[in-house]
């Protein structure tokens, strides 16, 4: 059986949950639920494993704090024999319009510390990532309190669609390969 470690980025303590932060949190919360398996405490994070298809996710939700996230994936890659083509790291992104999700198979952490952290650890930018669009509605020098806020309610059903398209796509990711996975998705308009 193939495995896949499916990383939620966010960061723990309810003062973050359900922010637009921990949105790679939301995410997998979603996907395992749908799957009817539940996450426990483990070394550096919350993990869940689901199979599904002959295909194994390790999902992992870094308990190490969003800038300090490389650690905790490092250590379920090697511990669980992973790959990294085999990974898919779910994180918010800035840059991207609310209705936009984008998947790649590597680049840039654009300014996102937890991707910075992440690349600086595995020492390389070369790993799938699936970036969740939160817009950047914020004046300026507010980019901290927008991150750290909570949707707006006008936003919620466009978060829930994304939330079950992503759904989709880790599952795709895994049993259809990255390439036609990310011809699905990243011309979506939500």
């Amino acid at each position: 059986m193939s495995k896949f470690l499916i990383v939620g980025l966010g960061n723990p303590g309810n003062e973050y949950a359900h922010t637009r932060h921990n949105i790679g949190f939301d995410v997998l919360d979603a996907f395992v639920l749908k799957h009817s398996v539940f996450f426990r405490s483990e070394r550096l994070v919350n993990l869940a494993e689901i199979k599904f298809k002959g295909k194994i996710f390790v999902c992992i939700k870094p308990t190490t704090y969003m800038n300090l996230s490389g650690r905790a994936v490092k250590y379920w890659l090697d511990k669980e024999k992973i790959e990294i083509e085999n990974s898919l790291t779910i994180v918010d992104d800035l840059a991207l319009p609310i209705d936009k999700l984008r998947l790649r198979k590597g680049g840039s952490d654009a300014g996102h510390n937890g991707l910075r952290d992440i690349q600086n650890i595995l020492g390389t930018d070369e790993y799938p990532k699936l970036r969740f669009g939160i817009g950047n509605q914020f004046p300026k020098g507010m980019q901290v309190e927008f991150v750290l806020s909570h949707w707006r309610p006008e936003e919620r059903k466009i978060v829930n669609l994304k939330i079950e398209k992503c759904i989709e796509v880790i599952e795709n990711f895994a049993t259809m390969g990255i390439d036609r996975t990310m011809n699905d998705v990243n011309n979506l308009k939500f």
